[in-house]
């Protein structure tokens, strides 16, 4: 009776600690990424494809202007997707562009 009881204990240790191991898999996930219609996006014009920033409205735009050549953005040049420092834990697209845009230092 008492070895069941270890085995038990084991079994439903192992079971457990299998579980955990998944969810803590499911924290490291992918960032959400941000959308147009989230308020930071639309306080700062975001767009994530920057031939669609209307540039009544944003004069200082320029069809070169993209998320992947601004110095906020912490991916590399090739990221379709990437973190920005404007967008805390949200990603935003690399050919993305918003009003805070700042050049890359060379």
């Amino acid at each position: 009776m008492k070895d069941s009881t270890r085995r038990l204990f084991i079994l439903r240790n192992l079971a457990g600690g299998s579980a955990v191991l998944a969810f803590s898999g499911l924290a490291r996930a992918a960032p959400a990424r941000t959308e147009e219609s989230d308020d930071t996006a639309q306080a700062l014009g975001y767009r994530h494809d920057t031939s669609k920033v209307d540039d009544k409205r944003f004069p200082k735009h320029s069809a070169t202007q993209r998320c992947t050549n601004c110095s906020f953005f912490q991916g590399s040049a090739t990221d379709e997707w990437g973190g920005c420092a404007m967008f805390g834990r949200k990603q935003i697209a690399g050919p993305g562009w918003c009003n805070a845009w700042a050049a890359k230092p060379a």
